[in-house]
């Protein structure tokens, strides 16, 4: 788009045409990395499925750090009062069963169902070096960064629906030996997703309004579906097939 005063600074998109951009980058979502197209298509080994769920727990690990990051440094108190929600939603509330127990105890009743201890996944003994480094990256932008850019660093929940929707639909028929019920965590987060895409988009568009700042939004988008397909790469080198 050429600018009409011919100052070479690029008119900012619309707030739907920024939108459509930030969903664009979809494309690089770690759905299509090709350790989850094999595991989609039933082609991973025990060890694969068991190694990518150790391995993920981590990820489910430092969620609640990453939001608490976001919370610390929000002078926004509408925004804390809808935010500390996601902490809820991993770290459980109440009295912490059933619903309530919250994803990290969900996502520990997969690896049980898996056939890994709860002790052993808890321990971190199967985390990667790189997957553990892509992690603790993700935090510390969270605790270096506005808290708007971290709160936009959030919206790959915007492509997760559909790869939870992928593994209810095929992992029961591609991996039996998984318990039926571990499979819960994919269920509950489908519409947490949706939830929380409504409020960190909201967040995203009112903030980056000029073109220069809905290109920082793209890389930061970019910088986070980094991290997700950098965890895949390891897990992958890994556990070979």
């Amino acid at each position: 788009m050429n600018d009409a005063t011919g100052s070479g600074i690029r008119e900012p998109w619309s707030r739907s045409e920024f939108e459509a951009q930030l969903r664009a980058m979809g494309r690089n979502y770690h759905i299509h990395h090709p350790f989850n197209v094999r595991m989609n298509a039933g082609l991973c080994s025990p060890a694969q499925i068991r190694g990518w769920i150790a391995n993920r727990f981590y990820y489910q690990f430092i969620i609640p750090k990453k939001d608490a990051a976001i919370l610390s440094n929000c002078d926004d108190r509408a925004t804390r009062r809808l935010w500390i929600a996601r902490i809820l939603d991993h770290d459980g509330y109440g009295d912490y069963q059933g619903d309530a127990e919250g994803g990290m105890e969900a996502w520990t009743r997969l690896g049980e169902a898996a056939g890994i201890p709860r002790n052993e996944l808890w321990s971190l003994q199967h985390v990667v070096p790189a997957v553990r480094f892509a992690c603790d990256a993700y935090v510390d932008f969270a605790r270096r960064s506005p808290w708007q850019e971290a709160v936009c660093s959030s919206l790959t929940e915007m492509f997760a629906p559909q790869i939870h929707k992928d593994r209810l639909a095929g992992w029961p028929e591609h991996y039996p030996w998984v318990q039926a019920p571990g499979l819960a965590y994919f269920r509950t987060r489908i519409p947490l997703a949706q939830r929380d895409v409504e409020h960190g988009l909201a967040v995203t568009l009112d903030y980056f309004t000029t073109r220069a700042q809905q290109q920082r939004a793209l890389d930061i988008l970019k910088f986070k579906l980094d991290i997700l397909w950098a965890m895949l790469d390891a897990i992958e080198k890994a556990y070979p097939e």
